[in-house]
């Protein structure tokens, strides 16, 4: 409601502004203008501007800073959001690099025991075993998939 008394005394601010207004009758139409009619017509008369509200001021001037606010707040929580989808990817890729490293660790342990002859002591072949084991075991529990 008080938006409507906003604009109405805006626009009779611009009509007080705008000077003189004419009211036109051309051909059964009915015109306003600025200018004098060409035909049949008469000059309207134009309140003056009421006053400014000072308390319509006020309120205007909260309502443009509660909005400030406002607009500051969602700035913060989008720059936020932003940092947080930063740091989501900086993880994905230093996951991604984890990953990789243990997949290749856990090849070489396997390469390591492939290559244990069979002359080769059996526990050194069990410890290759073991360790080619716990490498896999640790890459499935880090990085399904």
């Amino acid at each position: 409601m008080h938006r409507f008394f906003v604009l109405l005394a805006c626009a009779m601010s611009q009509l007080a502004s705008a000077g003189t207004i004419y009211k036109c009758v051309e051909g059964g139409r009915v015109s306003y203008g600025d200018r004098p009619c060409p035909g049949p017509g008469r000059v309207l008369a134009v309140p003056e501007a009421p006053p400014p509200d000072d308390a319509l001021q006020e309120r205007l001037e909260r309502s443009r800073a509660s909005l400030a606010q406002r607009e500051k707040a969602r700035l913060a929580d989008a720059a936020a959001e932003q940092g947080q989808r930063e740091r989501a990817q900086r993880a994905a890729v230093t996951d991604g690099r984890r990953c990789s490293k243990l997949r290749l660790q856990r090849q070489w342990a396997a390469e390591d025991l492939a290559r244990q002859r069979s002359d080769t002591r059996e526990s050194a072949r069990e410890a290759a075993r073991i360790k080619a084991r716990r490498l896999a075991d640790t890459a499935a529990l880090e990085c399904p998939g």
